[in-house]
């Protein structure tokens, strides 16, 4: 199975400039129901990056970060570690626990083309199970 079988396609993730402020971007988390967002790249030879509840807690809390003197270039992780749409599901599991990280980009060609978490494997393994 390939990693562009079971990912969330990019129309389906929440996208943010590098300038958001962590308080807007703690907003579109909270609204959209998601624990992570995709940080747009600063130009066409840029990064994605990737802001999750961990990078809050360690800005904000950890290191008595200002939620109003921060932003997202500030706490996300760019660039964000990431894996082809093609590539065999298994090789991003093992990456993904080796690494100890449960978000994976998914980048071709320098674009996104999606995410894949730890969920998404875990929960065709279930499936797949049942059947």
């Amino acid at each position: 199975m390939l990693v562009e079988e079971i990912m969330t396609p990019v129309d389906k993730l929440v996208i943010v400039p590098q300038m958001s402020s962590v308080r807007e971007i703690l907003h579109l988390m909270k609204v959209n129901s998601v624990r992570s967002l995709v940080v747009e790249k600063n130009g066409p030879n840029g990064a994605y990056g990737l802001v999750t509840f961990k990078n809050i807690l360690q800005s904000i809390i950890a290191e008595d970060g200002d939620i109003d003197l921060l932003n997202v270039y500030d706490i996300a992780a760019s660039p964000s570690i990431s894996v082809s749409a093609k590539l065999n599901v298994k090789y991003a599991a093992r990456m993904m626990v080796r690494e100890s990280i449960k978000r994976l980009l998914v980048i071709d060609n320098n674009e996104l083309a999606g995410l894949l978490t730890m969920t998404d494997i875990i929960t065709v393994m279930m499936d797949e199970i049942e059947n």
